[in-house]
């Protein structure tokens, strides 16, 4: 009995442990370090000061050209380290911002989310850093604003670059039901580590995990856990409504640069999937098809799979994935 007591009172503590463990960041993301100095470019937008977090990294041995990181809804721009590393070796300055709502941006109470809003902040960055033209570089749902970039201006992007970007089907159009902002935000406050770790999982590395995937689910989990969790759910919900009612895919026709997607096909990623049918289920977020066609559509495109893949190539298999984005640059 006093044995089974102690086990009790040792259980008690590792679960006390764990649970004092879980890491909390601020509604900035203040405490979790980037892996280059952050800057912050402050601006006026829809009559409020905001400030744009962004890593500005010089070439190793410059070859005058310029590539902008575009992160995805789950991500920031400290996911783009190592592609970060590769660029700039490769002799390109890298530009990777933290969007407005996102990461170590300015949160917003009051703010209309669009696509076409996140590229105007954007362009007034690179603007203000007197880049005049670059490459643009887009994964998940930074695929979908690096398009909208691209597609508001042409004449300021070099090549775009679609990594496994989220939009390439019109999930309203294929039948998933509408989702509120207020759902989305109570969906969001209900967000663990362990729930945010099992949808990277199998989403991301295809069901394979390495423990140099912690640190994003920490920094996303973080944010959640902290003193900022409501105004993180609240952007969070916000952005959701944006990437579902904005679809870019009928665009792509009128792309007028060089596009490059790199896609991993076991991608199944599907906004809004969890609430459709299940024979609607059945046809969305196949990137086996899905990049095909989207190649397919948009002029100048050239595709590059990685069979074995998932959302995240660039981060589950950095060496491969790197090796063929060099090969294609421009």
């Amino acid at each position: 009995m006093q044995f089974n007591r102690y086990l009790m009172c040792i259980l008690c503590l590792l679960l006390t442990f764990t649970a004092s463990a879980q890491k909390k960041y601020g509604p900035e993301l203040t405490g979790f370090e980037y892996p280059y100095p952050v800057k912050f470019f402050k601006f006026n937008s829809q009559q409020q000061a905001v400030k744009m977090a962004y890593l500005d990294v010089a070439a190793k041995d410059p070859n005058g050209q310029t590539i902008v990181l575009l992160h995805g809804k789950n991500f920031c721009a400290a996911t783009w380290q190592t592609s970060i590393q590769q660029l700039s070796q490769a002799g390109y300055r890298v530009i990777a911002p933290d969007q407005i709502g996102f990461c170590k941006s300015s949160k917003l109470k009051q703010y209309q989310f669009s696509l076409h809003q996140l590229a105007a902040n954007t362009h007034q960055l690179l603007t203000h850093l007197n880049i005049k033209k670059a490459s643009i570089m887009g994964h998940s749902m930074g695929g979908m604003l690096a398009t909208r970039y691209a597609l508001m201006y042409p004449e300021h992007t070099n090549q775009l670059i679609l990594v496994n970007p989220i939009g390439l089907e019109d999930w309203q159009a294929k039948g998933v039901p509408y989702a509120t902002v207020s759902q989305n935000y109570h969906a969001e406050l209900k967000k663990t580590r362990a729930g945010i770790k099992s949808y990277q999982q199998n989403t991301y590395y295809v069901g394979q995990w390495k423990p140099e995937y912690d640190q994003w689910v920490d920094m996303l989990a973080g944010m959640y856990a902290g003193p900022g969790q409501k105004i993180i759910a609240w952007n969070q919900a916000l952005t959701s409504d944006m990437v579902f009612t904005q679809p870019v895919v009928h665009e792509f026709k009128q792309l007028q640069v060089p596009t490059l997607l790199l896609i991993g096909e076991l991608d199944n990623t599907a906004i809004g999937k969890n609430r459709a049918s299940d024979a609607v289920k059945k046809t969305l977020g196949d990137y086996s098809v899905l990049g095909e066609q989207a190649a397919s559509h948009i002029p100048n495109a050239k595709l590059i799979e990685f069979s074995d893949l998932g959302h995240s190539p660039h981060i589950q298999q950095p060496q491969r994935f790197h090796r063929e984005l060099l090969k294609h640059l421009l």
